[in-house]
């Protein structure tokens, strides 16, 4: 029988992207499935592909609930600008080539990345026995920090908030801790599709990770209130 947990993503800044192939590194207003499941990956010290353990968190489902309604914050990069190629450990810094050699005009480039300020969010995951112990383990002493979407963005509250039997009781937890914080929910991020809300496609589900990464796509649907 699955077990449900109880995930608390909170911190000043949060990153959400579904693409990073361009110069702007945009964020979506909630996680998307393969960060939290880079979360978990992470706090076990799971590195590498990993190809049969997602495929084996694929099986779960994931809701999303937003407590937070968050501004967006856009900060302004120049990578690979300003270091002296003649010092040896300042050149490694300079952008190179994917042959290792050096870029046309000294490899700058100006990039802006979008943040979620002061982003609140429970997610509800879905594990089979055999994962729920590691990743509980993992959560409580992880082998990697966690960061929320970016690791600059270091979470303010504890992740892991507790084990449940089924998913309406976890929700249940998660509203009571909003409670608690004195947030309520603004909208809910659930797997499918449905009459109610917005449904949407993303290719957020990761297949594999490492230097090779492949993702496959979802539905979802998101309903406010």
């Amino acid at each position: 029988m699955n077990s449900y947990i109880l995930l608390w993503l909170e911190g000043p800044l949060q990153s959400w992207g579904d693409s990073s192939k361009y110069g702007p590194r945009r964020t979506l207003s909630f996680p998307t499935k393969s960060a939290i499941y880079g979360i978990l990956l992470a706090a076990m010290g799971a590195k590498g592909p990993q190809e049969e353990l997602l495929a084996t968190l694929n099986q779960c489902a994931q809701t999303v609930v937003s407590f937070s309604q968050s501004s967006l914050l856009i900060d302004y990069h120049m990578v690979g600008s300003g270091y002296d190629e003649r010092d040896p450990w300042q050149r490694l810094c300079i952008p190179k080539k994917q042959d290792g050699k050096p870029a046309v005009g000294g490899g700058s480039k100006i990039t802006y990345r979008y943040y979620l300020e002061d982003a609140k969010f429970a997610v509800i995951q879905e594990l089979q026995e055999e994962l729920l112990e590691p990743v509980i383990k993992g959560l409580k002493c992880p082998v990697y920090g966690p960061s929320l979407g970016r690791k600059s963005s270091v979470p303010t509250e504890f992740i892991y908030q507790g084990t449940y039997d089924t998913e309406e009781s976890a929700i249940r937890g998660a509203e009571q801790l909003a409670e608690v914080k004195n947030l309520t929910s603004v909208f809910r991020i659930r797997e499918g599709v449905f009459e109610e809300g917005e449904n949407r496609v993303l290719s957020d589900v990761p297949l594999r990770f490492g230097l090779h990464k492949r993702y496959g796509e979802r539905r979802i649907n998101i309903v406010h209130g």
